[in-house]
């Protein structure tokens, strides 16, 4: 059984009595601008104010007593001696990533000491992680990564006392997990928003960094809406909170003590804690906790499109006037976003009124929202804006799919060799248009179109001529967004032209 790894982190401070302990002792700052000599009375500049940092401790002695210690048996997913897997072994942390992709250490989750990586013999296996009580009959909000295949929970409280916990559910695709103690009238913690958060704003974590219980930890709001590889339907919290291992599933607080996230992740290509820390919105782990109290699960909604990132190549192409939305690569035939008529080639601007600057902004808020529920998408399409309905789907009948674009570009021609498609090779390729692309040079090799692929449309214009592709080359000063067809999925590569 795997927990988060959240490694120490030290305030570095221009005052050398705080050193490496941070905040802690330090008192009131007072940050004043240096002259090299008074200004004229006439003209004199109004001292800046004395910033004093928050005290926590009211915080920490009020809710304190509402945070847990969680304690997981489980076992260690390792391939026998023959080569083969064990299946009775549960599978090991990280999300299943290759040791060797670039992400594994890039998003390290927060594993515990006896993390379960390849290699090691099958044992059992003990973690440590946090939660907090929500209910004073005994319902606590964890990680869903802190209980994964867990095989006992133990819940111990600030007095002492210890509870075996019923996982009631677990979403791993918001890392949200639900538990259930045996106990009545106990202490709860107070939930906030992120809505009123702002950034540079003061927050405070408590947990259980190393087994050490109700540890308080302080820092600042780094930003607010990050989306992250792998984590698409949630909207992070970015903090420079200290936290360590053990804290996985803790309450992070505001300065008027509410919760306002739990902390889940932790950027770091070393494995040690590097000042980036991520904690999930509570209105969205609520929202999960409600779904699963209920029914034992829950549910997120899809739209049925997979999606780009619009960089300044394909603002150029579609004519927007800013590099934001999220460029629509292709389109789930018979899903929500085909029945309300989105089309390859459309970049959504906005849903429900909220605005989509970047693509991974579109998961997050569809995925938070419930199957069935309509939503109105602002889209630009042909250089125009539209407006249109669309009812969502179940996203667990379909996990909607997210494409990257291929930033290369070059200058120059467009280079491309292109020919008609035979109709075997339209049946082959399940098109009704477009054309083959024999061969590749200048702008669109360096851009990553291959050979063998199918050019499908050009800055969302449907392909059907090779003397139609000539025209808009030439009508083009600066960039190209040409819709490839390979193995059977469409993507658009940014090409500039010019």
């Amino acid at each position: 059984m795997n927990t988060h790894l959240i490694t120490q982190r030290r305030i570095v401070l221009t005052i050398a009595s705080a050193g490496v302990f941070g905040l802690a002792g330090v008192g009131a700052l007072s940050f004043k601008h240096a002259h090299a000599s008074s200004p004229p009375a006439s003209s004199a500049v109004a001292p800046a104010p004395v910033v004093a940092l928050p005290d926590f401790s009211q915080i920490a002695s009020r809710n304190g007593v509402a945070v847990v210690n969680i304690s997981v048996t489980g076992m260690i997913k390792t391939a026998n001696e023959e080569g083969g897997d064990d299946v009775t072994a549960p599978r090991r942390g990280m999300q299943g990533l290759d040791p060797s992709d670039p992400f594994f250490e890039f998003f390290r989750r927060f594993q515990g000491p006896n993390g379960g990586m390849p290699g090691q013999p099958q044992m059992p296996t003990h973690a440590q992680g946090s939660g907090f009580i929500v209910s004073s009959n005994g319902v606590i909000l964890t990680n869903a990564h802190v209980v994964r295949d867990a095989k006992e929970v133990m819940v111990k409280l600030t007095d002492r006392r210890e509870f075996r916990a019923k996982v009631l559910g677990t979403d791993s695709k918001t890392d949200v997990a639900v538990l259930k103690i045996d106990a009545s009238e106990l202490p709860t913690v107070p939930l906030g928003n992120t809505r009123d958060l702002k950034v540079g704003e003061w927050v405070l974590a408590i947990g259980s960094p190393f087994g050490f219980e109700n540890s308080v930890t302080a820092g600042v709001v780094s930003a607010k809406g990050r989306s992250l590889p792998d984590d698409g339907f949630v909207p992070f919290i970015q903090t420079d909170v200290a936290v360590n291992p053990g804290n996985s599933g803790g309450p992070l607080f505001n300065t008027r003590g509410e919760v306002v996230g739990i902390n889940s992740q932790i950027y770091s290509r070393t494995g040690g804690y590097q000042g980036l820390s991520f904690a999930i919105p509570i209105e969205l782990a609520t929202k999960v906790k409600d779904q699963i109290v209920a029914t034992g699960k829950a549910s997120h909604a899809r739209l049925g499109v997979a999606i780009q990132e619009v960089n300044q190549t394909f603002a150029d192409s579609f004519k927007l006037d800013k590099p934001e939305g999220a460029l629509v690569s292709s389109v789930e035939k018979g899903g929500p976003a085909d029945k309300a008529g989105l089309k390859s080639g459309d970049v959504i601007r906005k849903v429900n009124s909220q605005a989509i600057i970047t693509s991974s902004d579109l998961p997050a808020l569809i995925g938070s929202a419930t199957p069935g529920e309509k939503v109105n998408l602002e889209i630009w399409r042909q250089g125009k804006r539209e407006e249109m309905t669309a009812t969502l789907g179940d996203a667990s009948e379909k996990a909607a799919k997210l494409a990257e674009a291929d930033d290369g570009a070059g200058k120059g021609k467009l280079g491309l060799a292109l020919r008609a498609l035979l109709p075997q090779e339209k049946h082959d390729a399940g098109v009704t248009g477009g054309l083959l692309i024999e061969d590749v040079g200048g702008p669109a090799a360096l851009a990553g179109v291959q050979p063998g692929d199918v050019l499908v449309a050009v800055n969302g214009t449907p392909i059907e001529s090779v003397d139609q592709v000539r025209s808009i080359v030439a009508k083009t000063s600066k960039s190209l967004a040409l819709l490839i067809q390979r193995n059977g999925s469409k993507i658009f590569v940014p090409v500039r032209v010019g």
